[in-house]
């Protein structure tokens, strides 16, 4: 399943998609415990690209909150940067756009530093399991 989204806000006509890559890249990060949201919001924010919240739900599938949430993560671990834009038309409230400001590949390093950590405590508790019992 491949979506499609048209983009006029933010890259003016370009349509944007997820494709087998990110797909493929949001199953693998699933399977190191990203949570579901996280690991989408990723592949659509890891072609480097500018894009709005309004885009990630829309090529995700996410909810609005769901993106908000997933963002906060990225945010506080500085691997987003956000701004926003006034709409063109109308009144309402203004357009959050969103990009990496680091390369996927220091994401990607981070999050084995953590699995790495996480399996060094559960190895550990399996060796204090073995000297209690």
């Amino acid at each position: 399943m491949i979506n499609v989204v048209e983009n006029d806000l933010i890259t003016g006509n370009i349509d944007f998609k997820m494709g087998e890559v990110e797909y493929e890249m949001v199953d693998l990060l699933r399977r190191l415990n990203i949570n579901r949201p996280v690991a989408l919001t990723l592949a659509c924010l890891s072609k480097g690209e500018e894009i709005s919240s309004q885009s990630i739900e829309m090529v995700s599938g996410l909810r609005q909150p769901e993106v908000s949430i997933a963002m906060r993560h990225l945010l506080e671990n500085d691997w987003v940067e956000m701004r926003e834009e006034k709409k063109n038309q109308g009144k309402g409230r203004p357009i959050k756009l969103y990009r990496l400001t680091v390369p996927m590949e220091k994401i990607i390093s981070r999050i084995e530093e953590n699995v790495l950590a996480e399996s060094k405590i559960v190895l550990q508790n399996i060796e204090r399991l073995k000297n209690i019992s």
